[in-house]
């Protein structure tokens, strides 16, 4: 490590949780278990008014319990600051659970004077699951995806960290003023990491340092996931019009509204002209684009002798961008009708 243990920093981790009981156990054994010195080491769950449990499962714990203050996520990624007194502040998830070492592979990094910000890996924590190995596969991965150690003053799209497994100095986090809550449902977490990439701060990605996630399990869960992220999207795009993020979340939701759009009228006017040729039109574009989503997975179904990955897989990334898209949409309409009373 280069240094004693006796030198480690004082590290913070916040927990945001919200009807988090059936998986928020198996994160608070894991926390327990770390592999760093309990003196250094303060744990701070912010509950979001969780109905199922969730409270009496984390009060069986060492672990400091608060509530959140305000509505959100971010509100409660502030709250759990707020409260904290280290140097490095690091998050998690009620859904994960961090391996041993996880403290020390974040400590090892901030070594380096330097480094404003560290974020690793997100592994499935259930390797039999097919929606889980699927999330861990697809070529749209959600979460970042990157083999060695990356130091960065700028991220593309795909490596930005994902909120459950990151942490920041303390010192950084305070010069871009945290997490800004008018962000919810998805993206709500790159904001303050994309301010300090603009900034000039260094951050570092490192796949020693890692989480396993308990992804969803049901498609209709997944689906309803991609859907509140889309709505996040928009939020974004309303809150930080100037930001990278925003500009690809605009890009991609006109696109991707343009083809549904595209899709559906060409069905529905060829039922009005009582004609195939729209509809065979609007097949087989739809077919290209599947047919183009299935090469991703050729090497995938192979490796893992599961051919039908490639018919499964591009169709819950057609299905995940639809929700997405949709979500974009009803949020942006939900803020619309919410400026149209405002006015009146």
């Amino acid at each position: 490590m280069g240094q004693s243990q006796d030198e480690d920093p004082l590290i913070s981790i916040i927990v945001p949780v919200k009807n988090s009981a059936r998986t928020v156990r198996d994160l608070m054994d894991s926390l327990m278990k770390l592999d760093y010195d309990r003196d250094k080491l303060e744990i701070i769950v912010v509950d979001g008014r969780s109905s199922d449990g969730t409270r009496k499962i984390v009060s069986d714990y060492p672990v400091l319990l608060v509530d959140e203050e305000g509505r959100g996520l971010n509100a409660a990624r502030n709250t759990g600051i707020r409260w904290s007194t280290g140097q490095i502040i690091a998050y998690t998830d009620g859904d994960c659970v961090v391996p041993p070492d996880w403290a020390h592979a974040i400590v090892k990094n901030f070594r380096d004077p330097s480094v404003s910000f560290v974020g690793g890996l997100v592994r499935g924590y259930d390797p039999e699951g097919f929606l889980s190995n699927y999330m861990d596969e697809t070529f749209f991965n959600a979460k970042p995806v990157f083999r060695w150690r990356r130091e960065e003053t700028n991220l593309s799209l795909l490596n930005f960290p994902a909120g459950c497994n990151m942490a920041f100095k303390r010192s950084a986090l305070d010069k871009v003023n945290y997490f800004d809550e008018r962000i919810d449902y998805g993206f709500d977490d790159l904001d303050p990491v994309e301010k300090l990439c603009s900034r000039g701060f260094k951050i570092v990605l490192d796949p020693e340092v890692s989480v396993y996630h308990q992804h969803r399990t049901s498609l209709r869960e997944m689906l309803r996931q991609h859907f509140k992220y889309g709505r996040g999207g928009t939020l974004l795009i309303i809150a930080k019009r100037a930001s990278k993020l925003a500009g690809w979340f605009t890009s991609y939701l006109i696109t991707s509204t343009f083809a549904i759009s595209a899709e559906i009228f060409l069905i529905f006017f060829g039922i009005w002209l009582k004609s195939w040729w729209p509809i065979w039109l609007g097949v087989n574009f739809a077919a290209i684009i599947f047919a183009i989503l299935m090469t991703f997975y050729i090497e995938t179904a192979f490796r893992t002798r599961s051919l039908s990955k490639l018919i499964l897989y591009p169709a819950l990334d057609v299905a995940r961008g639809i929700f997405f898209t949709l979500g974009g949409i009803a949020q942006l309409f939900k803020e619309l009708g919410r400026k149209t009373r405002q006015n009146l």
